[in-house]
């Protein structure tokens, strides 16, 4: 994409950002915090351990998710339910999980602050930041990468590398029942980039300060 297109993609991602997020919102209840941490147990044998690694689709850290927003994770687990993300794995857990549990469990993990991350993340290499210039990265999640411009849409800043590699690459892929995620902008963004590019830019945001962690929890309770 040249310099002339890349204001219209912003402005394009940006009014796609409010309409998609009004329509989660409007469909999502009020979470309590205490419901969701009575919920958790799915969840903390893969989440609540620091370094956990999936195998599938290939190897990678499990995403960082305490610290994380609310209205965010609620749209993963929606978007897991309806299949619109197809790992089998998390599509099966969200598919046992009401409306209100998914909300229950968002406001769980929101609730796990920590220390705001810094306005200006360190500078990224030229190359790193001609990518993420191309792509409109800022533009949805935020100058430091920890405050998007809609809380659903991810803080990115600080996920772990791999996982944001394996994400960044599961836009790209199209026909397949078990792996990729269905999602018109990010599916027309990452097209842009080679893999190998993909790899820069998730290195260099997993690499800034940001405000996820893993909150360790006994596998069982």
């Amino acid at each position: 994409m040249n310099r002339t297109l890349t204001p219209l993609l912003k402005t394009i991602v940006a009014g796609a950002t409010v309409v998609a997020a009004a329509a989660v919102q409007a469909q999502t209840p009020a979470g309590d915090v205490k419901a969701g941490e009575t919920k958790a147990a799915m969840c903390i044998g893969c989440h609540g351990i620091p370094g956990y690694q999936n195998s599938f689709p290939e190897i990678h850290k499990v995403p960082m998710i305490s610290g994380q927003s609310g209205p965010y994770i609620a749209a993963a687990l929606q978007a897991y339910r309806k299949g619109d993300r197809k790992h089998p794995t998390m599509r099966g857990i969200a598919g046992s999980l009401s409306d209100q549990d998914i909300a229950d469990l968002a406001a769980y993990y929101a609730s796990h602050q920590t220390a705001p991350a810094p306005e200006q993340p360190k500078a990224a290499s030229a190359a790193v930041a001609a990518l993420l210039e191309k792509g409109a990265c800022v533009s949805c999640h935020g100058a430091n990468f920890s405050k998007p411009i809609d809380p659903s849409y991810p803080k990115i800043a600080g996920q772990h590398a791999d996982y944001l590699y394996v994400a960044l690459k599961s836009y790209k892929v199209e026909g397949n029942p078990y792996i990729g995620r269905n999602n018109a902008i990010m599916g027309g963004i990452v097209q842009q980039f080679s893999n190998a590019e993909l790899k820069q830019m998730a290195n260099y945001l997993a690499s800034i300060k940001g405000e996820l962690t893993v909150k360790p929890q006994p596998r069982f309770r």
